[in-house]
């Protein structure tokens, strides 16, 4: 509309409902800032429902690579069958089988899913009172077989993990 055309109407009293209309959204505009708004509010509901556990951007790549989900790799972290140091300075390894069977009275498995992570302290004005930790995880991945102790980290892994930046936020 040019400045002219505004001009007009504004100056005509009458003419104030065809500027109301003018000036109206459609109804996909409504539906887009709602969606919006939706999708911002279940984001910030997401973020703040985390229960201590930080995911880097590696470790979310590496989640949909193998098909695994934050809740796989919370009950991984919960409940391993086998934790090692990371070969990472600072790190935690745990691993947990993915179909435990037992086979001539011992256990046995094809494939196993292996979590990193760190352990950090959390900033808060709470945490002064009652020392919370938070994980923040760096990377995720399946291990085809069993993996050898002290050794569970495919190069694969490793050469991704010495390459990209793995301790930035998603």
């Amino acid at each position: 509309m040019s400045l002219l055309f505004v001009e007009w109407i504004s100056n005509n009293e009458e003419n104030l409902d065809l500027v109301n209309y003018f000036s109206m959204s459609s109804p996909y505009q409504d539906f887009v800032r709602k969606a919006k708004a939706r999708f911002l509010e279940k984001k910030q509901e997401k973020l703040s429902h985390q229960n201590g556990y930080e995911f880097t951007s590696h470790s979310r790549y590496k989640m949909t690579q193998y098909g695994l989900s934050e809740q796989k790799i919370k009950n991984v972290i919960r409940n391993p069958k086998r934790r090692e140091v990371g070969i990472v300075p600072r790190t935690v390894a745990v691993m947990q089988p993915v179909s435990l069977k037992k086979v001539e009275g011992k256990e046995a498995w094809k494939q196993e899913i292996w979590v990193m992570f760190v352990l950090k302290k959390k900033q808060s004005a709470m945490s002064k009172l009652i020392p919370v930790q938070n994980i923040h995880i760096i990377s995720a991945w399946r291990y085809p077989g069993v993996s050898p102790k002290r050794n569970p980290i495919p190069l694969e892994i490793l050469r991704e993990i010495e390459s990209e930046e793995i301790f930035e936020e998603a």
